[in-house]
């Protein structure tokens, strides 16, 4: 193969198992643990005078509430295991962790195939920019797998159709936070600038001709891939409240399309003050215009995307974030269906 052949790039995640086993040492221990949980659970809820006559559960039972954890690990190795007979094309294939993909250096002609549930899409996205993405569903009676439109039995095709250039493909806008001395940050679903801890977040907000300070529990940018995701919730949220207390007209949320070059923002929580004022809070950033933002924290104010707080900008007193959509679009090949 020469320099300037691609690699297959298997992007991967630990599953739950692993992060338990990881974090309790031994396969008993976490079992014990799990069950001792659901068991004190189970105490709190029962009637008083019940509590008395409750049985002591055994070793089955520690098992049966394992069980779930060992079901996604077998499931999840036993996809990787067919990906890596499949992928057999002649080419490297090489397996990673999403926690390396920071200092991953990708090959101009690398073909990234991810393995996990639509966050893993996410999390690669920004740092696979302009490679071709085949997303695979390595669990689909447990994943629902928005950005997953490959079983790992149609990964191969996916992979060859690239190689061979009759891959479809779908583009996704992006969003970017820069601060003024050129750090920077791009989001596949979303943007988080606020702070760190359950404090309130102090800053001023812009947007076009309209300013004002604020006091809220941080601002959310959501990308047209993520308006399904947290913006959603926040969404249901309204409507929610509405609902109690009969105010508000209840629409429904508002998604935009994964290639639509706007984004959407909200403001969480906004709390009207002497100091503060809930004018801004809510809307959409056209092309070509920004959402720009002034801190007021002394400390622990930060900017994370796609939920991954330790990959995060400072975001403190005399700082200035300006976002807006991308240059850059994420690259996921589409499915024939």
């Amino acid at each position: 193969m020469g320099s300037a052949d691609p690699k297959i790039i298997v992007v991967t995640r630990k599953t739950r198992l692993t992060e338990v086993l990881e974090r309790f040492q031994t396969r008993g221990q976490a079992m014990f643990l799990i069950a001792r949980a659901h068991e004190i659970e189970a105490v709190r809820r029962e009637p008083a005078q019940a509590k008395g006559r409750r049985a002591i559960r055994g070793a089955g039972a520690e098992e049966e509430d394992f069980s779930a954890y060992q079901a996604e690990d077998d499931a999840y190795r036993r996809s990787l295991e067919r990906l890596e007979r499949e992928l057999d094309f002649g080419l490297q294939v090489q397996k990673v962790d999403r926690s390396f993909l920071p200092n991953l250096v990708f090959g101009p002609a690398d073909i990234v195939v991810t393995v996990g549930q639509d966050g893993l899409v996410a999390n690669t996205a920004k740092y696979a920019l302009g490679h071709p993405m085949v997303a695979v569903n390595p669990d689909p009676a447990r994943i629902d797998g928005i950005l997953l439109p490959f079983g790992t039995e149609e990964a191969a095709n996916a992979v060859r159709a690239v190689l061979d250039g009759k891959a479809r493909y779908r583009e996704v806008t992006l969003a970017r936070a820069e601060l003024a001395d050129g750090q920077a940050l791009l989001a596949f679903n979303d943007l988080f600038i606020g702070n760190r801890t359950h404090v309130s977040a102090r800053y001023r907000i812009e947007l076009g001709r309209l300013t004002e300070p604020q006091s809220s529990s941080g601002v959310l940018v959501s990308t047209g891939a993520g308006s399904t995701g947290w913006l959603s919730s926040v969404f249901n949220m309204a409507a929610g409240v509405g609902r109690a207390f009969h105010v508000g007209s209840g629409g429904a949320p508002v998604t935009l399309e994964w290639q639509d070059p706007r984004l959407a923002f909200v403001v969480r929580e906004p709390f009207v003050s002497r100091q503060s004022r809930a004018e801004i809070v809510a809307g959409l950033i056209e092309p070509g215009r920004e959402l720009v933002i002034e801190s007021f924290m002394t400390s622990n104010g930060v900017i994370f995307s796609d939920g991954v707080e330790a990959d995060f900008l400072e975001f403190n007193t005399g700082t200035i974030a300006h976002i807006r959509a991308a240059d850059e679009r994420a690259k996921l090949v589409a499915a024939d269906r």
